[in-house]
């Protein structure tokens, strides 16, 4: 990795790290967001700040100190948690959308049917779904025959760059990683497409000129946030080795592991009144307390 490019994804992390961890502050110190879309919204940058915390401390070290090399099982560690934290974020997301689908279309019936329960309930399937996820696929991944060079083509520890140094046939095992991803990305992908559509048929009917842009400006920002996370996921594990080579992968990976966890809290927080209302509060407080 050439110093420029280096030098990129720490900026970029670091933003990444400040952006989020102001999030989860400022919704946790703001009353005004006790709210499930803000708890969720909370949950998604949590998981943000340890999804990118997976594979990028490790690559700042490789490139400062020359410590490239892994073991085994720190290889192992770092693949479970970079997928199970990537497959809870796929299906927050996913059932992020349901909330506003239920907010926008259901409006009257929100509070009762969007409680905390339901919240709880929606972050604890998000990490179940991970967890099952990545421990299938570490397991899988971990049990073939690894011989000859042991030099990943990657930055860190992912299922397509290890497949590519197994000795034994993976044809199978490459089709069972295209059911998962149909499972953890296509479906998502279709409940988010079905409940936006829902939504937008729902906008359309709207009288109100404020509601509609009130509500077409927060669905803007998640369906921006689930393309920019969904669409690099999609070219990894859906399309096959032979339409992607490692130095693209190289490309897409810094993509949805540093880039999108940087972009979530600006669009969030940009297109929407009342985090930067609650912004400008806790600032203003901050102020005050100074001056006193």
């Amino acid at each position: 990795m050439d110093l420029f490019l280096f030098s990129m994804v720490v900026i970029i992390y670091t933003l990444a790290m400040a952006g989020n961890t102001a999030m989860v502050f400022l919704i946790w110190a703001d009353t005004q967001l006790h709210t499930p879309m803000y708890f969720l919204l909370s949950q998604l940058s949590f998981l943000d700040i340890f999804f990118t915390s997976v594979t990028v401390p490790k690559m700042i070290a490789g490139f400062l100190f020359g410590w490239t090399s892994i073991s085994f099982v720190g290889c192992g560690a770092q693949m479970f948690f970079f997928m199970f934290l990537g497959a809870a974020e796929c299906l927050l997301l996913a059932l992020m959308a349901y909330d506003r689908y239920v907010a926008i279309c259901n409006p009257l019936r929100y509070l009762s049917l969007i409680n905390h329960q339901t919240c709880l309930l929606m972050v604890a399937t998000s990490w179940l779904g991970g967890s099952i996820n990545a421990s299938i696929q570490t397991a899988l991944t971990l049990q073939f025959p690894y011989c000859g060079s042991r030099r990943i083509a990657h930055f860190f520890c992912e299922v397509p760059s290890l497949l590519r140094l197994a000795c034994a046939d993976t044809a199978a095992y490459e089709r069972l990683l295209f059911v998962t991803g149909v499972v953890v990305l296509l479906v998502p992908i279709a409940f988010i497409t079905t409940s936006y559509a829902l939504i937008l048929a729902a906008v359309l009917g709207m009288h109100s000129v404020e509601g509609r842009q009130k509500a077409l400006a927060t669905c803007s920002s998640h369906l921006t946030v689930v393309n920019l996370f969904y669409g690099p996921l999609v070219y990894t594990y859906m399309l096959p080795a032979s339409y992607h080579s490692p130095g693209q992968d190289d490309v897409v990976s810094i993509f949805y592991t540093v880039l999108t966890p940087m972009l979530n809290p600006v669009i969030y927080s940009l297109r929407n009144k009342e985090v930067t209302g609650a912004m400008k509060n806790i600032i203003g407080k901050c102020g005050v307390g100074r001056t006193a």
